[in-house]
């Protein structure tokens, strides 16, 4: 089983959105044959709370429209790590600096990662580095 494509649509939407407020290294699994309570982990990164606080707020105005509301929002108040449920989709955006301590990606990389299909909007760089920010496997459109 993989994940539906309700929940590919509303996590591209969910990527395009974070990608508007410059969010930095997008990655998204699929975990439907992992876990039952989801079907797809996106991930993305602010380099400060309030540029973490602005992408929470991008993904959830987005999925509004999208007609998704979060069943559960936590770690809005500190926003270093916010978790959004939308049920089949759950959205870390995370400070870099924790994102970075945590490593969810390493607990996650047996798991196939899905392209979220943002072109250059998925091509951030980390800052000041100079190099392509992106995850592995999560190429954006015309990569090839």
């Amino acid at each position: 089983m993989s994940a539906t494509e309700r929940a590919l649509e509303i996590t591209r939407a969910a990527a395009l959105a974070a990608a508007d407020k410059l969010a930095t290294d997008p990655v998204a699994f699929d975990v439907s044959e992992q876990l039952a309570i989801a079907d797809v982990f996106l991930i993305v990164s602010g380099r400060t709370e309030r540029q973490v606080g602005a992408i929470v707020d991008a993904v959830e105005d987005r999925l509004v429209e999208l007609r998704e509301r979060p069943l559960r929002r936590e770690g809005h108040g500190t926003n270093r790590w916010v978790l959004l449920d939308y049920g089949d989709l759950v959205v870390h955006v995370m400070h870099a600096d924790d994102r970075a301590a945590y490593g969810l990606e390493r607990l996650w990389r047996d798991c196939p990662t899905i392209d979220l299909a943002l072109g250059n909007a998925g091509v951030t760089r980390a800052a000041g580095d100079g190099r392509d920010a992106r995850a592995p496997g999560s190429a954006a459109v015309g990569d090839g």
